[in-house]
């Protein structure tokens, strides 16, 4: 029995076992040696030296404080975006989906056919100053006769939202297709209205699906080059835009990493805050004892 109770022990470590390897071998290895090119100086000619330059850190973010800043703000306006376009379409999908609900989920999985780049170079076509959208809000007078789309904060956040939308929606059409039918007529049947129910109900039971869309859909948000790149301008210009140049064009090796450390970090303080304020039980999907 003894032996029996040992082994029992040791198949949830074994059933483990390739996931941590997996980590400890593609996330915390490189991770150290990261860490570690972020306290060196030098250059790629001369070769890098290891002298706990902790500086790199101070002047990265004196330096690049503008693009941290608009790097959150983005992320997080295209993440409040992406709640507000997706939780009324994950409803629709999860109540009134009827035969139709595996062909909408389809719908909102297909952009996932088509790869990042191609994705975010279609909206520069949607966005083109010569293009019928930007055509037909100058007609209504959405925008001025010499105004654009293309090449401005509100195209880069609008790039960010509609690309992580679908890790918004597939959260929240979980969460509320768990949703027990029987606890919303039972709501209706205490003579409480649909506005009442939504919010006493609805609401609470499908926050796991909130603060996990959330954070699938702000944490790469923040990070995220491919959109300032090819819809903004210098002007948009965002923190991983600025990591992406440190790394390929100026070869600051030291300062590029010392900059992913301190993204890395902001977002884990901000995930722990956000998962605070939710409460932990919203961020499993388990209920308040």
């Amino acid at each position: 029995m003894a032996a029996l109770r040992a082994r029992k022990g040791l198949l949830p470590w074994a059933l483990l076992a390739p996931g941590l390897v997996f980590l400890g071998v593609f996330f915390l290895v490189p991770l150290y040696y990261m860490a570690e090119v972020s306290l060196k100086e030098g250059s790629l000619e001369e070769g890098y030296r290891l002298t706990w330059a902790f500086d790199n850190y101070t002047n990265a973010i004196s330096d690049f404080s503008e693009q941290f800043i608009r790097s959150f703000v983005y992320g997080g306006t295209a993440t409040a975006a992406a709640l507000l376009i997706a939780y009324p379409l994950a409803y629709a999908i999860a109540f009134q989906g009827g035969r139709w609900r595996n062909a909408l989920l389809l719908a909102v999985i297909a952009p996932f056919f088509t790869t990042y780049l191609i994705r975010t170079l279609s909206w520069q076509t949607i966005l083109d100053d010569a293009s019928p959208t930007v055509d037909f809000m100058r007609t209504v007078g959405l925008i001025a006769d010499d105004g654009r789309l293309l090449q401005t904060s509100g195209s880069v956040i609008a790039g960010i939202t509609y690309n992580f939308l679908p890790f918004m929606i597939l959260p929240l059409y979980a969460s509320l297709e768990r949703i027990d039918k029987r606890m919303l007529e039972a709501g209706y049947d205490l003579y409480a209205s649909r506005r009442e129910v939504f919010r006493r109900v609805t609401l609470p039971l499908s926050m796991p699906g909130v603060v996990a869309g959330s954070l699938l859909t702000f944490i790469p948000s923040v990070g995220d080059f491919i959109n300032a790149e090819f819809l903004g301008t210098s002007n948009q210009t965002m923190i991983g835009n600025v990591i992406q140049s440190r790394y390929l064009v100026v070869t600051d090796y030291p300062t590029a990493a010392a900059l992913s450390f301190i993204l890395m970090l902001i977002i884990l303080v901000l995930v722990l805050i956000w998962a605070r304020v939710a409460g932990t039980e919203a961020l499993m999907g388990a209920e308040a004892k």
